[in-house]
């Protein structure tokens, strides 16, 4: 019965996704000659569904035996002195601290080889839409997630409180890589927006603008990046598989294995606005 109501809540999510974001993206496209069904759009698929079908759960098993391991380290009268303020400062707290630490895990990302090799896979999409959020490889995921919500576990909220707060950020995640181009000035130092999260998709791996929610960590580290034009391409400069299950085994693997995986397809320019692979 649970794996059914699994099935019913993806289905509905990606029914509530497409009707939001397919025609934001139709409206105020970013690259106005990306189709819907672009190239790679079905390894994204996979993506999407293998983290609402089965990586999802192994991340909140990880979250929720994470949460019970700092119930014991956590003073307990900490916790009360924290829990004894207003809920809008908690919220604002909670926020401030998660942008930090998300900020500085997200560079060191870029900066560690290691991790490195699992955030490639993130990146390695060459269009972005709202589809190409969901690549992530899932221990990424629990790197990323336990990160994002480690302030809120340590000032004491339980998990289940929780739970809109990580919608939240999953939904802003899934708008910041749309192919959505929607110019808000000078709020946009204040504020994400696609065009600041597109040029951390650039070719280049260091392109800058770490931040999650709002870019003022950036701003304030010297890593705040806004042309105002979109980049001229996406992706990584590293050979890696363009498959499903080639890119969650590659980062797992010596580099000597690693080298053997099939690259998968290649895509040649047919128009302008047409693709079609290539064996």
């Amino acid at each position: 019965m649970d794996f059914y109501n699994v099935i019913e809540a993806s289905g509905l999510s990606i029914l509530f996704l497409l009707l939001v974001f397919v025609p934001m993206e139709k409206i105020f496209p970013a690259r106005y000659e990306q189709k819907i069904l672009r190239p790679y759009w079905f390894v994204d698929l996979c993506f999407f569904l293998g983290q609402y079908l089965l990586w999802g759960a192994l991340v909140l098993w990880v979250l929720s035996y994470f949460s019970f391991w700092l119930d014991d380290i956590v003073p307990s009268a900490f916790r009360k002195t924290v829990a004894s303020q207003a809920w809008w400062l908690q919220a604002i707290e909670v926020i401030i601290l998660s942008d930090f630490i998300i900020y500085w895990g997200h560079r060191l990302q870029h900066k560690v080889g290691f991790l490195w090799r699992f955030h490639k896979v993130h990146h390695s999409a060459e269009h972005l839409d709202w589809l190409a959020a969901h690549r992530e490889h899932p221990l990424d995921s629990i790197y990323t997630v336990g990160l994002i919500n480690l302030p809120a576990f340590i000032l004491g909220f339980p998990l289940e409180t929780l739970a809109g707060f990580i919608a939240f950020r999953g939904i802003w995640a899934i708008y910041i890589h749309s192919n959505v181009r929607l110019p808000i000035g000078p709020l946009r130092m204040f504020i994400g927006a696609p065009e600041l999260h597109h040029w951390h998709h650039d070719l280049n791996r260091d392109a800058g603008n770490y931040a999650n929610i709002s870019p003022l960590m950036d701003i304030i580290f010297g890593t705040y990046v806004c042309p105002g034009q979109e980049p001229e391409k996406f992706g990584i400069k590293e050979e890696f598989p363009k498959s499903y299950i080639g890119q969650l085994l590659h980062p797992l693997l010596p580099e000597t294995l690693a080298k053997k995986i099939p690259k998968g397809v290649k895509w040649k320019k047919k128009t302008s606005e047409e693709k079609t692979p290539k064996v």
